[in-house]
């Protein structure tokens, strides 16, 4: 049972700095989106992109990944649709600024373990900076990757932040759906050859 949606108090924000918040995962999921790192207001209430006029879930909805726009409360939902969520690095900011190349970089290294471990179909990391510094790609950009994780594939899609002003919501949703694309695509190929469900989108 879901807690009903209450905005943070600046104290419960203030103290949320500094914390973690459980992953949304679990094994052979078709999709495990990367964000950078939560905020503080996922830090204050346990849910991933839950900021008001962050533009994931509607991102998520508009691109055909869901059949409606969930809640942040309803992320455990995702898990029915095989989607997940992470963070490239897990300490709360207010901002993704105030963390270290050092801190991305690590928190990299700890995904290629995670990612080694639960074999989604595509890593889908939320932020071309964020992807950049923490796998050492300094020129990659938005779209699929040359380099996966094992079996897996990586893509890269826009930061959903409502601070992100290079992409409009239609724009961050149509690479959503670029990525839906791919993956109804690649288990399309698969089923038509007889195959299982772990690899990269062709």
């Amino acid at each position: 049972m879901t807690t009903p949606f209450r905005r943070p108090t600046a104290d419960e924000l203030a103290a949320a700095h500094g914390t973690t918040i459980p992953d949304v995962a679990a094994p052979g999921l078709r999709v495990l989106f990367c964000g950078i790192n939560p905020g503080l207001w996922s830090g204050a209430t346990g849910r991933h992109f839950a900021r008001p006029g962050n533009r994931f879930w509607p991102a998520l909805h508009r691109s055909g990944f869901t059949p409606r726009q969930l809640r942040p409360d309803e992320q455990q939902e995702l898990l029915a649709y095989r989607l997940g969520i992470t963070n490239v690095v897990a300490r709360t900011t207010a901002r993704a600024d105030e963390l270290t190349a050092a801190e991305y970089r690590e928190g990299g290294a700890a995904l290629v373990g995670r990612v080694t471990a639960l074999r989604p179909r595509v890593l889908a990391v939320l932020g071309i900076g964020a992807y950049r510094t923490a796998f050492g790609r300094p020129k990659a950009t938005v779209g699929p990757q040359s380099e996966g994780i094992g079996a897996t594939g990586v893509w890269v899609l826009p930061n959903p932040s409502g601070l992100n002003a290079h992409y409009t919501p239609e724009a961050i949703a149509a690479e959503f759906r670029r990525l839906r694309e791919a993956v109804e695509a690649a288990e399309a190929a698969e089923e038509a050859a007889g195959g299982g469900d772990d690899g990269a989108p062709g």
